[in-house]
């Protein structure tokens, strides 16, 4: 770990000469590459100083134990700076784990009734809102790319983008079957039915991330069921693109021109394509196909929103509490805290046991 530590710290080194180099500051480019990269490092190599900091006292303190006038002194610095020193190294392991790529980007959701019918459509609104609200905590701007309302007030699909960047780091875990358990507004007996939604979170992609070819693409033009008046009924502005060496499809519809509608549609094909992309390669390495969102089944689920006892639960930690009603107002932060430190763990854990 140490010799993984310098080495970082030589290349922030590196950086911080060539940050402050007078043919580098006329690069507005070089200068934001090289700033990242600072903004990257610093901390580490911040926590690294006060912990080498940390062992050149713990090794002073030791020669001290040779002088009887300063023995007990030193017996007790020590054993407060071995605790210190342990802490360090925790957070100094957890700093070296490889960050996920895909933190940075700006997000696309889409939310869609999976099992339960009607009830599945009003609580895949519900869950729409519950991120504009978490969005709106967050000073996040939101657009909404694609919508389709149901009968009864709910939603058959949305389709939304977060632009804020590190979007995707705090929301990733939204990904997967959402599952409600509560009495539906239709239900005349006040029995308890258990609905689910999917929830697909996408890292935005841009157009140099992948090569889209033309030939590869099917575009068609429809009207617009969305709202919006005559105009959108009357003119085909809605766009289908069907990217066919994949079968992906996207759509959008919420925007008057075909040709906004178009930029659109791109944005979530892209998106889907490299997140199709990602879950292959994890296929690869460990021999079992992931799948994002399952098949919506009622088995399947990540998390269970307990409407009768207003309880919450994350069945992947195993996280649970009682403020349902907060929860769905977008109180997520401190469930997506914790959904980050068991990744974290996770990564520590597998890192550890590669070095072994």
């Amino acid at each position: 770990m140490i010799d993984k530590l310098r080495d970082i710290e030589r290349r922030f080194d590196a950086i911080e000469s060539e940050y402050n180099d007078p043919s580098v500051v006329t690069n507005p480019k070089e200068m934001q590459r090289l700033g990242k990269l600072r903004a990257e490092l610093e901390p580490i190599v911040d926590a690294f100083r006060v912990y080498e900091k940390a062992l050149n006292d713990l090794a002073e303190s030791q020669e001290l134990l040779n002088d009887p006038e300063m023995k007990e002194m030193a017996q007790a610095e020590i054993e407060g700076l071995n605790e210190k020193i342990a802490v360090y190294e925790t957070q100094l392991k957890s700093m070296l784990v490889p960050k996920d790529p895909l933190d940075d980007k700006p997000v696309i959701i889409e939310i869609r009734p999976a099992a339960g019918g009607d009830e599945a459509g009003l609580f895949a609104s519900e869950l729409f809102r519950m991120y504009l609200r978490y969005a709106e905590r967050r000073r996040w701007k939101v657009e909404v790319m694609d919508h389709e309302e149901s009968g009864i007030g709910g939603l058959s699909r949305v389709v939304f983008n977060i632009e804020a960047q590190g979007a995707y780091s705090q929301l990733k875990y939204e990904s997967g079957v959402h599952r409600v358990q509560r009495v539906p507004a239709t239900e005349s007996q006040g029995r308890v039915h258990t609905s689910t939604v999917t929830v697909a979170v996408l890292p935005e992609a841009e157009e140099v991330d992948l090569d889209i070819k033309a030939d590869d693409l099917e575009i068609s033009t429809f009207c617009s069921s969305s709202a919006g008046g005559q105009h959108m009924q009357k003119n085909e502005t809605a766009i289908r693109i069907i990217h066919k060496p994949s079968g992906l499809v996207s759509t959008c519809q919420d925007e008057r021109s075909q040709a906004q509608n178009k930029l659109k549609a791109m944005a979530v094909l892209r998106a889907k394509l490299i997140q199709a992309e990602r879950e292959r390669l994890d296929a690869e390495r460990s021999g079992i196909r992931k799948d994002q969102i399952g098949k919506g089944d009622r088995s399947e689920k990540i998390r269970t929103y307990n409407f009768p006892q207003s309880r919450i639960t994350d069945h992947r930690i195993g996280y649970q509490v009682n403020n349902l009603q907060a929860f769905m107002d977008g109180d997520l932060q401190a469930l997506i805290e914790a959904l980050n430190q068991d990744e974290q763990a996770r990564r520590l854990a597998d890192q550890e046991e590669q070095a072994a």
